[in-house]
């Protein structure tokens, strides 16, 4: 009998595991969130969370409109232990619950939006900086950027809220390609566009500069859509034009992995097939990065994270100015179509300015190649110990490439009469600095066009001043052999030295960089005249005598023992004695003019 009784129970209690369990209904749920007492309000939003479906939008809200918002509002206090009712044990519970259900009735645009959702923003922040590790920071965050995004006010009360210090905070600790991280960087990417950058950039320096290097880490270690992401927030923040205390708060910083981060990063963008987009978002990020930590940053091996094999020295560096070289090309081409070929539209100079702002960040790219491989040779450079020969061939090599691809773009410009514009004046600079290390490359191109390059003037000039500064260091150099003093005298350039030295003392307050072009601009017509009698140098020009004007009235301003008084001494000796055969010439020929005339 016991067997037959045993045998009974088990049959009739595998029948009732077979039978399908019955799951609440929607109406179910609606009748207890509607419900008098607390207890049965409760247990209607419990079963919401376990039974009803995120995305079915029209259950959430006949849910929502079941709920009242006091009774939300209530127990998210009661779960931070606030209000009249403090919760005791299950304090936890209610705040979980409470948190769980708004991030999933915030699924619903026009809940999120609403302003009931918007004021509870302060009291989620708060639950969040108290509450790091908790399992319902993951809904905090999903609350956060859903109400953000349907409001911009919600936007605006999580920056009054304190919202940036909990991001940047909790960036540095959540997990590494998690939900939750995707959503805190999304966070930050909405204050950083929509608020003014002017005021959360000078307010949250170093909470800006502690996401840039949590999410820098990102950048370095994820291998999906994510490393987008990142890449995207990073250029948001460092690319602004407001970013300088954000620089300033990076460079203070004790260590060095937040940009070797970057680097494995840019790396990986650089030397795989992406969209051109992200190659030339690295290219950006890669040259705020120098602005902060140096040339220096370009070379020294890379560690991939994650696994044992590392890369070459000169992988970086090589990378850079390769897609630098590329974008270059392609943006010349681009914008000599859109400057000589295209419509005059107004939609054409809006994608010009975009371009040569493109251009302009390449450029920079490769003068701080250019900088960096200068110090090549010297006693305390770091290079020498990670750059071979054969790297320093390929480096040089790209360069000639690359100026020979920008002395032909001035020669397009200057057969279409163009003498003013702010890329042609950085394609002077560009030029300038790698002339300055290396005076013979391209010389034929650079002696055809020296006149030209000496006479472009920037958007907001009135006369070519900046591009003679950016062609001086070379001018110096090349006027101290006869063939180069021939080059400025035949073309016509040292007038442009003459009159960009008299305009530099008329100023009459120097800077720092000032000094050096002064220093220069004296070199260089110092060496011509030293050596006029060898180029037959013609000692008629006016432009001596409006130089010697000057620097007599220069010479009383300075101290006797100046390194200045020395370099005008000299350059006023020589061209005292060219400014008398100038004299000379000019009293004959007004004589000979009043002869002719009487």
């Amino acid at each position: 009998q016991e067997e037959q009784a045993s045998t009974s129970e088990a049959s009739s209690s595998s029948s009732s595991q077979q039978q399908p369990q019955v799951q609440p209904s929607l109406d179910d749920c609606l009748n207890l969130c509607i419900g008098e007492r607390d207890e049965q309000r409760l247990a209607g939003l419990l079963l919401v969370t376990k039974f009803c479906n995120k995305d079915d939008h029209a259950s959430i809200r006949k849910v929502y409109d079941a709920v009242r918002p006091q009774f939300l509002h209530r127990l998210l206090l009661t779960g931070m232990g606030k209000g009249s009712d403090v919760g005791g044990n299950n304090r936890d519970v209610y705040l979980q619950l409470s948190i769980t259900v708004l991030s999933a009735f915030c699924r619903v645009p026009q809940i999120a939006a609403s302003e009931n959702m918007v004021t509870k923003i302060p009291l989620i922040v708060e639950a969040m900086s108290k509450e790091p590790g908790s399992p319902i920071i993951e809904d905090c965050y999903e609350y956060l950027f859903l109400v953000s995004t349907a409001n911009e006010e919600g936007v605006k009360t999580l920056y009054k809220s304190g919202g940036l210090n909990v991001l940047a905070s909790q960036l540095m600790i959540l997990p590494d390609g998690s939900h939750m991280i995707e959503l805190a960087m999304r966070l930050v990417q909405i204050i950083v566009i929509k608020l003014p950058s002017e005021i959360v950039y000078s307010e949250h320096p170093t909470d800006l500069a502690m996401v840039v290097s949590a999410v820098a880490k990102q950048f370095a270690v994820l291998q999906n859509s994510l490393k987008f992401e990142a890449l995207h927030l990073l250029s948001a923040i460092l690319t602004n034009r407001y970013s300088a205390p954000v620089y300033d708060a990076l460079s203070l910083m004790g260590n060095d992995v937040w940009s070797r981060n970057m680097q494995i990063g840019i790396v990986a963008i650089l030397q795989n097939r992406v969209a051109p987009s992200h190659k030339l978002q690295a290219l950006f990020l890669a040259e705020c990065v120098i602005s902060i930590v140096g040339e220096g940053w370009l070379i020294g091996e890379i560690n991939l994270t994650g696994s044992q094999v590392s890369l070459p020295a000169d992988r970086c560096i090589l990378l850079v100015l390769e897609s630098s070289r590329v974008e270059i090309a392609v943006l010349l081409n681009d914008l000599a179509h859109l400057k000589y070929e295209a419509s005059k539209a107004s939609s054409n100079r809006e994608n010009i300015l975009v371009k040569q702002r493109n251009l302009g960040v390449a450029f920079s790219l490769v003068e701080k190649i250019i900088k960096l491989i200068s110090s090549f040779g010297g006693e305390e450079s770091a290079a020498n110990a990670v750059t071979s020969e054969r790297t320093f061939t390929k480096i040089i090599s790209g360069l000639n490439e690359t100026i020979g691809a920008v002395l032909d773009y001035l020669q397009d410009a200057k057969e279409h009469g163009q003498m003013k514009g702010n890329d042609l004046l950085a394609a002077v600079r560009v030029i300038g600095s790698y002339l300055a290390e290396a005076p013979d490359a391209c010389k034929d191109k650079v002696t055809e066009l020296l006149a030209y390059m000496l006479a472009i003037e920037g958007e907001d000039e009135l006369r070519p001043f900046y591009s003679i500064c950016f062609l001086l260091p070379m001018l110096c150099q090349i006027t101290l052999k006869t063939g180069g003093c021939k080059i400025l005298a035949s073309s016509g350039a040292f007038r442009e030295v003459v009159g960009y030295l008299i305009a530099l003392i008329e100023q009459n307050n120097y800077t720092s960089e000032d000094n050096g072009s002064i220093f220069l601009a004296c070199d260089t017509i110092l060496n011509l005249l030293l050596k006029r009698e060898q180029i037959k140098f013609p000692l008629d020009d006016p432009s001596f005598i409006r130089l010697l004007v000057a620097l007599s009235h220069w010479a009383g301003n300075i101290f006797i023992n100046s390194d200045f008084a020395l370099a005008v001494r000299d350059l006023l000796v020589s061209t005292v004695e060219t400014s008398w055969f100038c004299m000379h010439s000019y009293f004959l020929s007004v004589a000979s003019s009043k002869k002719m005339s009487s």
